[in-house]
């Protein structure tokens, strides 16, 4: 993440539940978790976000299945505090801070041989049946935390912009049933947020076992150097990157279909290479006074490799879309 001059990070056992929020419109808080069986050849992610002074919270629950299928679905159902991330049939559980936590979902999911076909959610809903799902899944931690909310070096919490901030077991669809053990990722923010707030960005994160993980993150920002992030586990111990790049093979709608990261830390350097399976693109729409432009997340199943192991994993690239072509294509075609 990025780190304002004279700040630092604070992270208490606390943050795993809700926080009061800001009396800023536009406060978020949200979890994020994503699960993956490489031998069975399944995945999931699901994210539930409140707006407690939106009166809604949002929910996006996805599955990757062996058959190349993917179930999906997104909602903004109604909330009237911010007490807990429990809404539309998901629930995030903190059973032990920093070491177990539980995530479940009893709900429809949107069921799709073509996930493409969520560049137009409203003709998809329309075009794909909804069936039943049932999702509950237990994770334990096996990495130290990371992270934390970035307050001024004697504690005191600093200022965001709020119109330009962005952060501070099983599963059953449609009758058939998995038993999943595998690695995934999570991740718990809070405070001001819009979706276009984002310029660009592509986040690499895929856990190859209990021993051994990688995340890079590589944001774009207008006008400025790229910024780069991210932690290697190895061992049990963080390695943090200091210089990473990510080389894309692109589809004809510039759909990330294949990648190559380098990737830097202080004791050595990496190669992780990614082909992405069935991936899903999402889109979010500035609310009032904007373009006809757009943010598009695309999210993809990727099989990782990586000093000759592999994992699956996700792929999640992010760009404000200019007359249909992402941004960072943009620039780096203009280099």
């Amino acid at each position: 993440m990025y780190m304002p001059p004279h700040s630092k990070l604070r992270l208490d056992p606390q943050d795993e539940y809700n926080h009061a929020p800001e009396a800023v419109s536009n406060y978020n808080e949200s979890a994020y978790f994503n699960a993956f069986d490489s031998a069975r050849g399944i995945g999931a992610w699901m994210r539930l976000g409140n707006r407690p002074h939106e009166g809604h919270a949002e929910l996006s629950c996805c599955v990757y299945l062996p058959d190349g299928r993917v179930g999906f679905m997104h909602q903004r159902p109604k909330i009237e505090h911010n007490e807990a991330l429990a809404a539309g049939g998901m629930r995030f559980e903190v059973v032990e801070p920093f070491r177990h936590l539980r995530v479940r979902y009893e709900g429809e999911l949107l069921l799709m041989d073509d996930p493409h076909a969520m560049a137009d959610p409203s003709s998809a809903f329309k075009r794909y049946p909804k069936r039943p799902a049932s999702i509950a899944l237990d994770f334990r931690g096996v990495s130290p935390m990371h992270g934390g909310e970035i307050v001024a070096l004697d504690g005191s919490p600093i200022a965001l912009d709020p119109e330009h901030a962005v952060y501070r077991g099983h599963i059953a669809v449609d009758g058939q049933r998995f038993e999943i053990a595998g690695h995934g990722y999570r991740d718990k923010s809070w405070g001001p947020r819009h979706w276009h707030s984002f310029y660009w960005y592509k986040w690499l994160p895929v856990t190859f076992g209990d021993d051994f993980g990688v995340l890079l993150s590589i944001k774009g920002r207008k006008g400025q150097p790229n910024h780069v992030s991210g932690n290697v586990l190895r061992d049990g111990r963080y390695e943090p990157v200091i210089d990473g790049r990510i080389e894309t093979d692109y589809d004809a709608q510039h759909y990330p279909r294949a990648f190559t990261a380098q990737v830097r830390t202080a004791e050595r350097s990496y190669t992780l290479t990614g082909k992405v399976g069935a991936l899903v693109p999402l889109r979010h729409r500035r609310v009032a006074g904007g373009t006809g432009d757009y943010t598009r997340i695309t999210e993809g199943i990727t099989e990782y490799r990586c000093e000759g192991r592999s994992a699956l994993g996700m792929s999640e690239y992010c760009d404000l879309m200019v007359d249909g072509v992402p941004i960072s294509v943009r620039e780096a075609e203009a280099r």
